[in-house]
């Protein structure tokens, strides 16, 4: 019998999830090959994408799409830099970027401020409850060794009705990089996020 191959897509991977019943990962996980302070690798700028331009060009699509769920959306992005990404057209409340080198998150100029924070040092944002309708994260999960206290945190700050939107990449500083998304590809890296989601117990199934 002739067997066809089926394309397996993202959502695809998240729609069909068997979550295990406990927390299914250890500390050595989301130990990194530097685990020297990280205020020192970013202590100077990287005034570059860090995808290619069909990839910035998707992932601003995408924002202009989902931004529109709402009239004027406060927004915070995480892990941010000197760019958002965020579509210039589309209407916005106040924009906020909270990320680790002050000189590119003053060159931002799709924020409205910003807020220097290292999250695997402190993953509390600094920020009150219920105050943003959008939380984003461009490529940049996979440097965090505390994703399930920064999600529990995430919806803590967003409003009812909030939601985030974590942007992946296969490229990465593997230095940096958490080992468990090292030793996983690219659908297994979409499996991960939603389970750091998933056991914050505070969101819904996209």
């Amino acid at each position: 019998a002739r067997t066809t191959a089926r394309y397996l897509g993202v959502s695809d991977v998240l729609e069909r999830a068997v979550w295990p019943a406990e927390w299914p990962y250890s500390p050595n996980d989301f130990k990194r090959q530097d685990e020297t302070d990280d205020r020192s690798f970013y202590s100077f700028e990287r005034f570059c994408y860090h995808v290619d331009d069909r990839a910035v060009a998707a992932l601003t699509r995408y924002y202009d799409d989902v931004f529109r769920g709402w009239s004027e959306p406060r927004v915070l992005d995480i892990c941010s830099s000197h760019v958002s990404h965020f579509p210039d057209d589309c209407p916005r409340g106040e924009s906020i970027a909270l990320g680790m080198n002050k000189k590119e998150l003053e060159a931002n100029p799709q924020v409205d401020d910003y807020v220097v924070h290292d999250l695997n040092v402190d993953p509390t944002l600094p920020f009150d409850d219920d105050a943003f309708d959008v939380v984003t994260c461009a490529v940049s999960i996979d440097y965090l060794t505390k994703p399930k206290d920064v999600c529990v945190d995430i919806a803590r700050v967003l409003k009812p009705g909030g939601a985030v939107f974590f942007a992946l990449s296969n490229r990465c500083f593997p230095t940096k990089a958490i080992d468990l998304w090292l030793r996983t590809n690219d659908l297994e890296h979409v499996f991960m996020v939603g389970s750091f989601l998933h056991y914050s117990g505070k969101f819904k199934p996209p």
